[in-house]
């Protein structure tokens, strides 16, 4: 049997050099399921909840937009995580998730608790979405927040 070796020598090269590049797109589609599963979309993208998810993927994670969530505690805004992602390194990804304490309604406590390669796989996933959007609204303590207008509704005539 006759081997091209220069051509099998090709064939190798070509798998050797795809090999980190699949390994890249396996570890963004282990991300994007971290994304869906662990429910950051409900937050981090606007209107996706209320749309039971239909939002186009170019539109995820560019924060909560004008909706934000309100509590005892003022009213809190999704990041941005297209942004912050993007101002950060894999590490340092890594190192702000595991020390993050946040207000509600962000589940810090489940966060700290995802693996070290869960978060780095986000991190590539969300990364390769690419910079979009705005950064999140400021947060808004309590004593700080417009009050919402009083309606007032004429009585009904006797």
């Amino acid at each position: 049997m006759i081997v091209n070796t220069g051509f099998a020598g090709l064939l190798i090269g070509a798998f050797m050099a795809a090999g980190p590049a699949l390994a890249q797109d396996a570890k963004a589609d282990r991300g994007k399921y971290m994304v869906l599963t662990g429910h950051c979309n409900n937050c981090h993208t606007a209107g996706y909840a209320q749309r039971e998810g239909n939002v186009p993927e170019k539109d995820w994670l560019m924060g909560s937009g004008a909706q934000g969530w309100r509590g005892p505690w003022g009213t809190t805004y999704a990041s941005n995580l297209r942004i912050n992602v993007h101002a950060m390194s894999e590490s340092d990804w890594v190192s702000y998730i595991k020390n993050l304490r946040a207000r509600p309604p962000m589940p810090w406590w489940s966060t700290k608790a995802t693996s070290e390669d869960d978060l780095r796989a986000m991190y590539h996933y969300i990364k390769q979405l690419g910079p979009a959007g705005a950064p999140a609204q400021a947060y808004l303590p309590p004593d700080k927040e417009p009050k919402p207008p009083v309606i007032q509704y004429p009585m009904p005539p006797k």
